[in-house]
């Protein structure tokens, strides 16, 4: 016997499966919620138990997407492909966590090959240790060419990798002095690349990392208060050791699963929306030596992740791939695919292409009169598609409730959500949809409930999660 599951066990997976994915249909939440939510945290915290996306399968429909530099102008299709269609949304979601924060762009790189490696090495090692992330980061041919360690040389330091290791990547300003940032940049000379060699008849060679030692300063270092000949594997040790860096990732993944929080540039002036939540996080990371998996599960276990529900505005990817995940039919790698990967793009997130090295302000900041009104025409259209497999799934269940006005909208808001708005917008649903009556599922009933639909994603509250 399937025991029914109470709104609340309702409303908190759906919660979780926003933040840590890209939201669900009712029936999975559903099914997710027979299984448990300590159950699901555990899912999702092994994507390892599932099977992978086959890119191949994307690459056999664009051939020239493997390799392709900047030709075609959306790089980031086959990305955006494997996020509409992973069993594994946590580690997606990690990858665009990571990218905001190892923010490297193909306006400057002009590679989307290499900024691609970087995002797999992020769904690789999203759920380990942050000191692996730092060091394959560090090594990344993308984020070296992107942040100039190439010219930094041991005759002539170039001080724009150091400054960010600590400024955005680690620390956050107000923890280490100029003369920090150049001690840094003096143990990460030689770390460089190997140039490309030319291009070749279906893409591009791949850089890679090089270490040239008679490149490197061997000269001994001062860095936050500590004497050595550090290299850069050193320094990251250093610079992980200091509860000033705990507090730092925590507040980026406050900011980013929980609640949004002032942009980055204000922390060292700005305190956090919940002090609390963030010692608790930074805690964490100190006491699993950075482990985020570890983290990870006691966020998702914490009561003020629990209550954090409709507290973030929805970024540009949130929107499109849980939309499309929701509607269905995005499995195959159609003509589509560029439309929805360029919605992203309209909707103010060029992903693998970050306006800066910032990344992306995020929060309310997402939201003009131009990208609302790109958000509300995408989902308006995919959700108002009956021939999509999702969007019939949610009728049926509608027509299955009732044909009373009132009640329609409060099974569409139910089904969509559960999704709680103000009383006076609720007002204007019902009265809207009562102007014709009662609901006829048998003529223009589905017809007048897709256009509830269409009306209810784009209110204000469905631009949150």
């Amino acid at each position: 016997m399937v025991v029914a599951k109470s709104q609340e066990e309702i409303s908190l997976m759906a919660h979780f499966m926003r933040r840590a994915g890209f939201g669900a249909s009712r029936e999975e939440i559903e099914s997710r919620c027979e299984v448990g939510y300590s159950e699901t945290v555990e899912e999702l915290l092994a994507p390892s138990n599932q099977i992978p996306v086959d890119i191949y399968e994307f690459i056999r429909y664009y051939p020239m997407w493997w390799k392709p530099g900047t030709m075609g102008g959306l790089g980031q299709a086959g990305w955006v492909w494997t996020m509409i269609n992973t069993p594994a949304p946590l580690q997606e979601k990690l990858c665009v966590f990571y990218h905001n924060i190892f923010a490297t762009g193909v306006a400057k790189v002009d590679h989307y090959d290499e900024i691609q490696d970087m995002i797999d090495m992020f769904r690789e090692k999203g759920l380990g240790f942050y000191k692996d992330i730092l060091l394959e980061v560090a090594k990344s041919p993308a984020m070296i060419y992107w942040l100039d360690n190439n010219e930094n040389h041991s005759d002539s330091i170039n001080e724009n990798w150091g400054r960010e290791l600590l400024e955005l990547f680690t620390m956050g300003v107000g923890n280490y002095t100029e003369e920090d940032v150049q001690e840094c940049s003096r143990a990460f000379t030689g770390w460089t690349l190997e140039h490309k060699l030319p291009r070749f008849h279906m893409g591009r060679w791949d850089w890679h990392f090089k270490f040239m030692e008679e490149d490197h300063d061997y000269g001994e270092k001062e860095f936050l208060g500590q004497k050595g000949n550090f290299d850069g594997e050193d320094i990251i040790d250093i610079i992980l050791s200091k509860p000033a860096t705990a507090y730092f990732i925590a507040r980026h993944l406050y900011s980013f699963f929980v609640e949004d929080e002032p942009q980055v540039p204000a922390w060292s002036v700005v305190p956090p929306n919940n002090p609390g939540a963030v010692e608790f996080l930074a805690e964490a990371l100190l006491d699993s030596d950075y482990h985020m998996e570890t983290v990870l599960r006691k966020l998702f276990h914490s009561d003020f992740f629990k209550e954090s529900r409709f507290t973030r505005v929805k970024n540009p990817t949130e929107v499109v791939i849980g939309t499309l995940r929701l509607v269905g039919n995005g499995n195959l790698p159609s003509p589509d695919i560029l439309d929805w990967t360029g919605q992203i793009v309209y909707m103010g997130q060029d992903l693998m292409n970050p306006p800066s090295v910032e990344g992306w302000h995020s929060g309310i900041e997402w939201i003009n009169s131009g990208t609302l009104m790109k958000r509300t025409n995408f989902m308006s259209e995919m959700i108002g598609d009956y021939s999509r497999p999702g969007v019939k799934k949610i009728i049926d269940r509608v027509s299955s409730v009732s044909s009373n006005p009132e009640d329609v909208v409060d099974s569409c808001l139910d089904v969509m959500g559960p999704l709680t708005i103000t009383e006076k917008t609720r007002a204007e649903l019902i009265e809207h949809v009562s102007q014709q009556g009662e609901f006829n599922w048998q003529s223009d009933g589905v017809t007048r409930a897709l256009e509830l639909l269409q009306l209810i994603v784009a209110t204000r509250e469905f631009q949150f999660a």
